[in-house]
């Protein structure tokens, strides 16, 4: 064999071989490429966060997403309370009314945002949510120790130290929230009721939000606390009873006997029913051996008599 023939086969064997290792290379590149890209999208889907701030959080602790997780959280969480802090004293009219029904007990808040577009977000919606069962919780950790009706209003200061899920106050929920999509917010109020177990709650959302199951979404809505009822119908009375209330906004339930006193009556029970106009609340109770016993309405972006003050 003479040298040059050996010279060509070993330059051939170095050749072939850097070219697999360079082949091989840009394989394993492709792959670490793919995951990453995996990663990302995980990432993106599982938090909500742009591209750019999750590509950043996965750089900065190499690819290790549970960390990224956390950071972005964190920042988010830092830039929601500047945000609020900026934002404070900003208009926050629209929003939505949360409604959720449980076992002989129902919580009605209004979280309020800038605007209507906000309001459509599932990240706002899912603050709804989260307050909803937030205060829930709070309501049955307190009926715990009573019995009978109760029924409690929350608002302000009392709302913000409320503890979520996660055991993060709810200004804190609040605060990421506005950190992620950039306008004022605010848990404006919350009724809850807890009622014996011969008591029955209606309610009513107006306008709203499809897709919803657990918490009711909506601009409007009602709880209507009654007795009796035919029994299989108690459900189709107390939608009828929270449409009225919504639909013709009473200010007080008034007695059974009192005479209606025109188109400005503003109390329950002596007003035209909304689905039977023939008679009066009263009137329509009286047919279905029913009696209502209180109610709430709510009305999101509506100016409370304290706010007048």
């Amino acid at each position: 064999m003479s040298l040059t023939f050996l010279f060509r086969v070993i330059t051939r064997d170095v050749v072939k071989s850097n070219i697999c290792q360079h082949v091989q290379s840009l394989h394993t590149g492709c792959r670490v490429l793919a995951t990453d890209k995996a990663l990302l999208m995980k990432l993106r889907k599982g938090t909500g966060y742009t591209f750019i701030n999750c590509k950043k959080a996965l750089e900065k602790f190499d690819n290790d997403i549970t960390q990224a997780e956390n950071w972005l959280h964190e920042q988010a969480q830092k830039e929601g309370w500047s945000k609020a802090n900026k934002l404070e004293g900003r208009k926050a009219k629209e929003g939505l009314i949360g409604l959720f029904i449980g076992d002989k007990a129902a919580v009605m808040v209004e979280v309020n945002c800038e605007t209507d577009f906000v309001a459509r977000n599932e990240k706002f919606q899912q603050l709804v949510k989260d307050v909803t069962f937030a205060i829930l919780s709070h309501h049955r950790n307190k009926m715990q120790s009573q019995t009978g009706y109760v029924k409690s209003i929350l608002a302000g200061d009392e709302l913000s130290k409320l503890s979520m899920a996660e055991g993060a106050s709810l200004a804190d929920q609040v605060a990421l929230t506005i950190g992620r999509l950039g306008e004022n917010m605010s848990v404006k109020r919350a009724v809850t009721v807890g009622i014996p177990a011969e008591w029955h709650i209606g309610s009513y959302v107006h306008g709203a939000v499809s897709g919803q199951t657990e918490v009711t979404m909506g601009r409007y809505g009602s709880l209507v606390i009654f007795q009796g009822g035919k029994e299989g119908e108690q459900d189709t009375l107390g939608r009828k009873l929270g449409q009225h209330v919504v639909a013709e906004a009473p200010l007080s339930l008034g007695n059974v006997d009192d005479l209606p006193c025109g188109e400005s009556e503003t109390r329950l029970l002596p007003q035209t029913f909304l689905s039977d106009p023939s008679r009066t609340v009263a009137q329509f109770l009286r047919g279905k051996d029913a009696r209502v016993l209180d109610f709430v309405r709510f009305q999101c972006g509506e100016t409370l008599v304290e706010e007048k003050e």
